[in-house]
């Protein structure tokens, strides 16, 4: 009994840690979905006011800035949408991470390290979630359809533009 008690664990603890993992990108419309919904629920709206009111600022806020990164030129302001969404995400990990380690470490300062070391891995998945990757072959503006044409003359080499 005990040892199935020990691999539930163990598996539990692995799906909370890949919920938290998967869901990193999602902090930043959480956080001010929440936000609208508590103000919408101490304005008066109710429950379920509260719950589509929160629901839209979150929706709006997660597809508002997927389009701001893809719309965006500048590497700089870019990076900054980025860091809105990569930030409490790294923050949320940071807790979530602490909460677990607490658990199981007996040490302050092994807590702080885990926590710290979450934080980093959450924040990092989260940047490179919402990151846009370059084209094939690091070419800014050429397609790959177009970034290879086959050469019909000599000894038939492929020639990159």
């Amino acid at each position: 009994m005990i040892i199935i008690g020990i691999i539930l664990t163990a598996v539990a603890l692995g799906f909370l840690c890949g919920l938290l993992f998967m869901l990193a990108v999602h902090a930043l419309p959480f956080l001010a979905g929440a936000t609208a919904a508590l103000w919408a629920y101490h304005t008066g709206s109710g429950p379920i006011g509260a719950i589509v009111a929160g629901a839209i600022v979150a929706l709006v806020t997660l597809v508002g800035g997927q389009i701001a990164v893809a719309v965006v030129r500048s590497s700089l302001i870019r990076a900054a949408i980025v860091l809105l969404f990569a930030v409490p995400a790294a923050i949320a990990a940071y807790h979530a991470t602490l909460g677990l380690a607490q658990i199981g470490v007996p040490a302050q300062g092994w807590q702080e390290a885990f926590a710290l070391i979450g934080a980093t891995i959450v924040g990092g998945a989260a940047w490179t979630r919402l990151t846009p990757s370059a084209p094939p072959g690091g070419e800014q503006g050429v397609t790959p359809a177009s970034s290879q044409l086959s050469s019909s003359v000599g000894n038939h080499r492929r020639v990159r533009l």
